[in-house]
């Protein structure tokens, strides 16, 4: 492995780009005309536009990414997340044209990325799932055949997909066909794929996931969890790791599903289980794999001291992993905040614009991943994300304390962002208690005087 194509943009670029100069890797950056002069396209060794704006016309062209990478001399493309990451034909449009894949092989990104087809897997190897379809329901009254069977309220899940679109919680009969229409059509225009499923909803649950790393050799590592239950709408808004509600006993259980349902499913590279949890039940159930590096992966990688993207690169490339199970250690605690163009007293209103000023935090124990710097116009047409602050202490309350005043040193001027909110949680007695769940922000926060979820 010699060049790597990075088909993407934004800061997952710019820590693919960076982990490739660490490794000695040369790198190509593509971009769209929007991102024309952004951070990627500076850093990497070359540059190349390979269309306009729109995603659709630009990075979801399978075609274009490959055509791209042949004609630059690239024998290996990463895929960071969304977009095609997690797309099976452009992992085999790669293989087809002597292009090492960043990631696991398609027919693993084909399991695990249909959800049906992953928790019916899951299901056939011990690993618990919550009540609800064996397959796709295809109209409001199979789906109501099936709430009534489990119980009201229910969750109407996309089959594909994910970002928490073509997803609709149901508490009554009365609302289940508007929301069965509404989560198929938001399904059908995200994914080109409408099919739902049925699952028990799970009131105050905690979202918990475990990071996993396998290679061509026989390994297959879990590097502990992270807690994903703060967010808006089924979308992240803040992780931390290791979760601080687990007992050892569950996250035992946990690491070893994690890992069971990893192998059993011929993994390779970083991926990531999902799971919904009850702790005070001392329940799990699993939800769905991502099949690529996550969003929040800094949290595991300060908590661990292992760079997940290398080891990415060290599978796509035949070698084993640096390291053993036994030799994870899992040593003090980690909490990430996603900082967005978003206005969050206006609803979270994106917020694209002319970032006029921009002083990122510094300080021991203190990591921002970012694209944005002073003068950078922040296009309209992709993923509000700016910047990851990611906090890490001996333990949560000092990582909690740590992050909060980097926030307050974190100054962004010309657009709206989320920073605000971010600091009220983080002040927030439930969350210092961490006595939250996924639909907090919706249920609480809105009537703690905090900022308009």
């Amino acid at each position: 492995m010699r060049r790597v194509l990075v088909a993407n943009r934004g800061e997952i670029a710019v820590r693919v780009i960076r982990a490739c100069r660490a490794l000695g890797l040369e790198t190509v950056a593509v971009y769209s005309e929007a991102d024309r002069g952004s951070l990627p396209t500076e850093l990497a060794d070359r540059a190349l536009c390979i269309g306009p704006p729109r995603s659709t016309d630009s990075y979801l062209r399978i075609d274009t990414m490959v055509t791209a990478a042949r004609g630059t001399g690239c024998d290996a493309v990463h895929p960071g997340y969304g977009f095609l990451a997690e797309n099976a034909a452009f992992a085999e449009q790669c293989a087809a044209s002597g292009l090492t894949f960043v990631g696991p092989p398609p027919e693993v990104i084909r399991l695990m990325g249909d959800k049906i087809a992953a928790r019916q897997f899951a299901a056939k190897l011990g690993v618990p799932v919550i009540s609800g379809t064996e397959a796709a329901v295809h109209s409001a009254d199979e789906a109501g055949a099936v709430a009534e069977a489990v119980g009201y309220p229910i969750l109407l899940k996309a089959a594909a997909g994910g970002g928490g679109r073509g997803m609709r919680i149901v508490r009554a009969p009365a609302d289940l066909r508007e929301a069965f229409e509404r989560a198929h059509a938001e399904a059908q225009a995200a994914f080109g794929d409408g099919r739902l499923y049925v699952e028990r909803f799970v009131e105050q649950a905690r979202h918990v996931e475990v990071q996993v790393l396998a290679d061509d050799h026989g390994a297959c590592l879990s590097l502990g969890e992270r807690d994903c239950s703060l967010q808006r709408r089924h979308q992240k808004l803040v992780e931390e790791a290791p979760s601080p509600v687990l007992s050892d006993t569950l996250r035992r259980e946990l690491l070893e599903a994690a890992t069971t349902l990893a192998r059993e499913a011929g993994y390779r590279s970083a991926g990531t289980i999902e799971f919904l949890v009850e702790p005070a039940r001392s329940r799990y159930y699993f939800l769905e794999m991502n099949t690529r590096i996550q969003v929040e992966h800094p949290v595991t990688e300060l908590v661990t001291g292992v760079d997940l993207v290398a080891e990415q690169f060290r599978v796509a490339a035949g070698l084993p992993l640096s390291f053993t199970q036994d030799e994870v250690r899992v040593l003090g605690h980690a909490i990430e905040c996603r900082v967005n163009a978003e206005a969050p007293d206006q609803g979270f209103r994106p917020s694209p614009g002319l970032i006029t000023g921009w002083v990122a935090p510094e300080g021991e124990g203190l990591r921002v991943d970012t694209h944005c710097f002073e003068g950078y116009r922040v296009p309209p047409f992709y993923d509000s994300l700016l910047a990851k602050v990611i906090a890490v202490g001996a333990d949560r309350e000092e990582a909690r304390t740590r992050l909060l005043g980097a926030l307050g040193r974190f100054a962004v001027s010309g657009i709206h962002t989320t920073i605000p909110f971010h600091q009220q949680v983080l002040a927030h007695c439930d969350f210092i208690a961490s006595d939250i769940h996924t639909r907090w922000v919706e249920e609480v926060f809105l009537g703690s005087g905090g900022a308009t979820p």
